[in-house]
């Protein structure tokens, strides 16, 4: 996957944000407000998440670091163990936004599986920048073709 934000706009996999519906829009604003609360002094990359539940709703999630880096949580697995928390179990969309100056941030392999355990269909992911001008738009199953999925256990 080529994040490149000097990419060109194509209309697919990057986007203006301008162009965006009002929901995406929403979902991404979340995120950039969230990630002002993330806890990253090691590291200093500071992630906002959001989610949109099967019901409308948005959960967040901010990047939480421990000087053990082990025990640290990326940004989109706080916002579904906070969406999990609240009874929700399944997702529409996930907005992820972080900087660099070069490229889109995407969720890392973990979180990538993570969301796979609550997404049955492919799910749109939104990847932006804390002042979006373009939007990478990809999904859940490009960046995990071939997730573990838990019926794998029942055979």
């Amino acid at each position: 996957m080529n994040n490149n934000i000097n990419g060109t706009v194509d209309e697919q996999s990057v986007v203006e944000y301008s162009t965006l519906d009002d929901a995406v829009k929403e979902l991404i604003q979340a995120a950039i407000k969230v990630r002002n609360n993330a806890y990253c002094p090691y590291s200093n990359f500071p992630v906002g998440a959001a989610l949109r539940t099967t019901s409308g709703d948005i959960v967040t999630g901010c990047n939480v670091e421990n000087g053990t880096f082990g025990p640290s949580v990326c940004a989109e697995r706080t916002a579904v163990c906070k969406a999990i928390s609240e009874g929700h179990r399944e997702f529409t969309a996930v907005a992820v936004v972080a900087y660099q100056e070069a490229e889109f941030t995407a969720p890392c392999g973990v979180c990538r599986q993570t969301l796979s355990e609550f997404s049955a269909k492919d799910l749109p992911i939104y990847l932006a920048k804390p002042a979006p001008v373009r939007v990478m738009v990809t999904s859940l199953f490009k960046l995990l073709p071939h997730a573990f999925s838990p019926s794998f256990l029942n055979k």
